[in-house]
Formats: structure tokens, sequence, C-alpha cells
């Protein structure tokens, strides 16, 4: 018998037990200092990120964040000066979030939802900029979702999303058993794609793409990372830093994508 494949509840609870870089800090989780240390570590070890969200460039702005998690890129759009908007399927990362953007006295709108049922949060509200990291991947029907966002664009809006890469360095490491998708073992649904396959699956939503790029290979021991220490594997400290960049350009785990309606 063919096993059945993860539900969106499956995923709910997945990440309800564990919401994502929870562990970013060792300080008391709700705490400025606990959300100061998660935000230096994730753009420490992903610089990528702020480049690709380009924060203040929706200064004024309406963005709507596809699967907030515990409010990292959240509070950097709200900051900037975004009206802000989060979706999250984790009932655990939501109430993170709110407690951040209390903390630094942020103001945002925050929806526990699923993506792939936009309309019925939503109601043909339109977005300049829709936004999901690392999100889309663990969706039972990435489509569905697809579709669904693109009905919340209009012209001149943009949508930028990042989805694991199938043509990637870490994903030949896990085929080979030598890692996993996530930092957590279990995570239900963690799919990946080539460039035809997303500009496929973007075409049938009714966009097209802009820029697509790979970015990002992990470095470290994974051992001293757990206890905050960055060494770097040897076989990546050999390597010159352009050579290693040139790598994570051709096999980056993280496929950054923008679109806009075709």
């Amino acid at each position: 018998m063919t096993p059945e494949y993860p539900s969106l509840t499956d995923v709910k609870n997945f990440w309800d037990s564990r919401p994502c870089n929870l562990r970013h800090s060792s300080s008391p989780i709700g705490t400025k200092k606990y959300f100061d240390e998660v935000e230096e570590r994730k753009y420490f070890v992903e610089p990528h990120i702020k480049s690709f969200a380009d924060f203040f460039s929706w200064q004024g702005k309406t963005v709507l964040e596809i699967g907030c998690g515990i409010g990292t890129d959240a509070v950097n759009f709200a900051r900037a000066g975004a009206f802000y908007t989060g979706i999250e399927l984790s009932t655990e990362s939501m109430k993170i979030t709110k407690d951040r953007f209390k903390v630094y006295g942020l103001d945002g709108r925050f929806l526990e939802g699923n993506a792939e049922v936009l309309d019925e949060l939503f109601h043909g509200e339109k977005f300049d900029l829709i936004y999901s990291f690392g999100v889309l991947h663990h969706t039972p029907n990435i489509q569905k979702a697809l579709n669904s966002i693109s009905g919340l664009l209009h012209q001149e809006s943009v949508f930028k999303m990042m989805v694991y890469a199938k043509n990637s360095w870490k994903n030949a490491m896990i085929e080979e058993g030598l890692d996993q998708p996530e930092a957590q073992f279990g995570c239900p649904i963690a799919n990946t794609y080539t460039k035809r396959e997303v500009d496929l699956l973007l075409r049938s939503a009714g966009l097209s793409v802009v820029n697509l790029e790979q970015d990002h290979i992990f470095p470290y021991v994974v051992e001293s990372y757990l206890n905050y220490e960055y060494e770097i594997q040897p076989w990546f400290k050999a390597m010159p830093p352009e050579v290693f960049r040139a790598l994570e350009r051709r096999l980056g785990w993280h496929m950054l994508v923008e679109s806009k309606l075709a």
C-alpha cells in the first residue's frame, strides 16, 4: 500500500512542535535579548536574505508575508515602514511573532491561515509585495498556493519566494543520506525544485519570472554551530572566498525567485 502523503495538519503539527529558528538564541524566549540574538544569528548565517527582501524598498507600501515564522523578516519590513501583514500556519510561531512586535513597539496585522486558500482570508485585497522565504516548499499543494497568491497581486506588484533547489549541494548530501532538509528531524514535506519546474509552476499561476538565482551553502560544522560556534568545515575552509561564492551561485540550497503577473 502506498503511504499517505502528509496533510496540512501534519505540517502544522510539526512546526508547532518547534517553530523554525526557535533555538537561534539561548536567552529566554520572548525577551528583547532573545529576539536580537535570533536576528543577528539568522542574518549572519543567511546574509543574502537582506538583499533579497530589500526591506527599505517597501516603505509606505503593503507587504504580505506568507509564513512569517517567528517574525525575523517581519519586524524588518515593519521597521522599514511597510504596512505589514503576516499569515502563518503554525499557532506557536504566530504567538512568538505577535510578542516580538510588542517588544519592539511595531505595528502589523497577523492572520493564522493556509497559503493555499488566501482568498478566504483577504477577499480580493491586493498587495504591493508578497514575500515568502522558505515556506512554500513545505505546503502539500504549491500550485494551489501560487494560484492563490497571484489573485492578491496587481499589475505593479512583486512576488518574491525562496524554495529549495533540487540542483544543489545540500540536496545531493540529503540524497546520499548525509544530511536532512531541516535542522529538526522529521519534517513531513520539504520539496525541491529545478529552475524549469519553478518557471512552469509560476506560468500556471499566471506569473512570469523576473529574476531567478541560487544562493547559500551552510559551511559550518553542525555540532559546533549548535553551541553557537562558527567552525567552518575543512573542505569549505580550504576554498578561496570567490570559489565558495561561485559554488553557492551554482549549487546553493536557496532558489531565490522574483516574479510578477504575466
